[in-house]
C-alpha cells in the first residue's frame, strides 16, 4: 500500500495543488487529503466488493474514471492557474486537495483494488487487525510527507513551485493516460 499510495510522489502534486496557500491552509489541506484517502480506503476495505457489485462497476471502469479525472487536473496544472482559482476562498482552495489529491491520486483505483484484494485474502481477526494497522501506518506516513512538504517549498521558492507545478502536471497526465490505457486493456481482455 505504501508503494501504491507513494507519499514522496504525492509531494510535488500536493505543492502544485496547494500553491498560494499559507502554512496553516496547507496543513489543513494535508489533513483533508489524508482523511479523505483514509475514509475512501476504509470504506472500500469494509464494503468495496459490495459497492462495486451493487453499482455494476467493474475495476476497469473505476480505473478509466480515475484516469479521466486526473487528466483534467493535469491539464489545469500544465496550463497554469486561472484568475478564478487565484481569487477563490481559502476553504475552497484547501478542498481542492481532497479532490484530486485525496482521491483519485492517493485513494485511487490501484489503492482501492489493492485494499479489496487484501481484505479478500484476510482470514480471522489477526489478519484484519494487521490490515487495519497497515492502513493507519500508510496514512500517517502520507500525512507526515504532505504536512512537511513546506520544507521542500522553502528550498525551491516560488520559481521552483512553477517548475514543480508543470512537472507534476506532466507526471499526473502520464499517470492518467496509463490508468486509461490499463482500463482499455482490461476491457478488451474481458471481451
Amino acid at each position: 500500500m505504501l508503494v501504491i499510495m507513494d507519499p514522496p510522489g504525492a509531494i510535488p502534486v500536493f505543492l502544485a495543488v496547494t500553491d498560494g496557500l499559507d502554512r496553516r491552509e496547507r496543513t489543513k489541506a494535508a489533513q483533508g487529503a489524508v482523511m479523505t484517502a483514509f475514509a475512501v480506503i476504509t470504506l472500500f476495505a469494509i464494503a468495496g466488493r459490495q459497492i462495486l457489485a451493487y453499482l455494476h462497476i467493474s475495476i476497469p471502469a473505476l480505473q478509466g474514471a480515475g484516469g479521466l479525472l486526473l487528466l483534467l487536473v493535469a491539464l489545469q496544472l500544465l496550463s497554469g492557474r486561472s484568475e478564478d482559482a487565484e481569487n477563490a476562498l481559502a476553504e475552497q482552495r484547501t478542498s481542492v486537495a481532497m479532490v484530486p489529491l485525496g482521491t483519485p491520486l492517493l485513494a485511487g483505483p490501484g489503492a482501492i483494488v489493492a485494499t479489496i484484494v487484501f481484505t479478500r485474502r484476510a482470514h480471522g481477526a489477526g489478519d484484519y487487525a494487521e490490515l487495519a494497522l497497515a492502513l493507519v501506518v500508510v496514512h500517517v506516513v502520507l500525512y507526515v510527507a504532505l504536512r512537511y512538504s513546506g520544507l521542500v517549498l522553502r528550498l525551491i521558492k516560488q520559481t521552483g513551485i512553477i517548475l514543480v507545478t508543470r512537472v507534476a502536471g506532466m507526471l499526473l497526465a502520464a499517470i492518467a493516460v496509463q490508468m486509461i490505457a490499463d482500463s482499455v486493456r482490461a476491457f478488451v481482455k474481458e471481451r
